[in-house]
């Protein structure tokens, strides 16, 4: 009766959170966004070079490319002195964050990440807006963030067609872009941009496709939900997966491959592949918001033994994780350092430094083994205590 309670409990969690999320990834937010607090921010060290968290390993083989098939620098190899930053303080500059959308544990830890960075180098933050993952609304927000003047932009296109004539305007006004996994169409490195941030998403797709076959015990049929819009890390993610599974695990056949346009368009996919493949084994989702859907949808199916990957460690993922729900594992990306490492890199440019055009993040596998630890790595404080609680029943 016990565990009939607490599972009862974890699913009441995570539908309250669920909603939660939702509501907040639908707000929109333009202007400065100091008038809201945020009781997740984390500050760094105040004095010492500015580097990402040293304990991430320097040994990690990156396996990305860039959006040119560019061979992927470690962010590890980048930092800021103690002498550098008063430089950069000297210029009193300003920086606006335009997120593809803004209100997930992602997109909230590399604003984190970026305010806290921006900080150390005396760098004014004037503006984080919230794309809505609506291409229209973050060219809005970028003419919105163009009248008050900042010397750096850092931003996730929603899109990188419809996005490219307000990015190169910013970029021919002066601004230095600084770009997270992505970029627009017809910008080039140096010339336009300073760089391309990105977590080491081919990695972690490898990740989430060797937790897959390894719960799946190297047998069975799955189904794959990805991104339908020419999303650079996404399609990486989801190349990853598929080439882990083909060529680790030949006896785990794909049978069933469905895209989706927005996070909100999972459940109805999932329902739709359970329905087809009633005998279907597991379901790799694009990233952890889809892979709730896919959650959902196996829940109304009575799918209890559904296994489910992603990428992405969000609050209702790593939820289900540890307390050993249908999401068994995933890459995580390190989106706190992400944002400590797009900072640095501005800096970087700044000070009239050259800096490669990709560098990544090292990602991190996730399972209900460590999935405390991966939390404290991605976002620099421990986790939820619901998640806590979880783990240790």
């Amino acid at each position: 009766m016990k565990k009939i309670f607490f599972k009862m409990m974890m699913i009441l969690l995570i539908s309250g959170l669920a909603i939660a999320g939702c509501s907040q990834s639908s707000s929109s937010q333009s202007g400065n966004e100091s008038e809201k607090s945020d009781k997740n921010e984390v500050k760094l060290p105040d004095s010492g070079p500015l580097t990402i968290n040293p304990e991430i390993s320097s040994e990690q083989e990156i396996l990305s490319k860039g959006p040119y098939g560019e061979t992927a620098i470690s962010a590890k190899d980048f930092q800021l002195t103690e002498e550098e930053i008063e430089k950069i303080k000297e210029g009193k500059y300003k920086a606006a964050i335009a997120m593809h959308y803004a209100g997930n544990d992602y997109s909230t830890a590399q604003i984190n990440g970026l305010k806290a960075a921006f900080e150390r180098m005396g760098i004014e933050v004037v503006a984080v807006t919230d794309g809505q993952f609506k291409s229209e609304k973050q060219v809005a927000d970028i003419e919105t963030i163009m009248a008050k003047s900042p010397d750096i932009i850092v931003s996730l296109p929603v899109d990188p067609v419809s996005t490219a004539p307000a990015f190169k305007k910013a970029a021919d006004a002066g601004i230095k872009l600084v770009f997270m996994d992505s970029v627009p169409v017809g910008l080039e490195p140096s010339k336009d941009y300073v760089s391309v941030v990105a977590s080491d998403n081919y990695g972690n797709g490898t990740a989430a496709g060797d937790i897959l076959g390894e719960q799946l015990g190297g047998k069975g049929k799955v189904g794959i939900i990805y991104h339908d819009v020419d999303f650079f890390v996404n399609n990486q993610r989801r190349e990853a997966v598929e080439t882990t599974l083909k060529e680790k695990y030949p006896d785990i056949e794909i049978v069933t491959s469905s895209g989706i346009t927005t996070p909100n368009d999972a459940e109805k996919v999932a329902s739709a592949m359970l329905t087809r493949y009633n005998d279907l084994d597991g379901i790799f989702a694009i990233w952890d918001v889809p892979a709730e859907g896919v959650l959902a949808a196996a829940r109304t199916a009575g799918k209890e033994d559904l296994t489910i990957t992603t990428v992405d460690l969000g609050t209702n993922v790593a939820l289900e994780i540890a307390s050993g729900g249908n999401v068994k594992g995933l890459g995580s990306q390190l989106p706190f350092d992400q944002g400590v490492a797009e900072a640095i890199l501005a800096g970087h440019s700044l000070l009239g430094k050259e800096v490669p055009p990709f560098v990544a993040v090292p990602g991190l596998a996730v399972t209900q083994e460590n999935v405390l630890e991966a939390w404290k790595m991605a976002y620099r404080q421990e986790a939820p205590e619901v998640i806590q609680k979880a783990a240790k029943q």
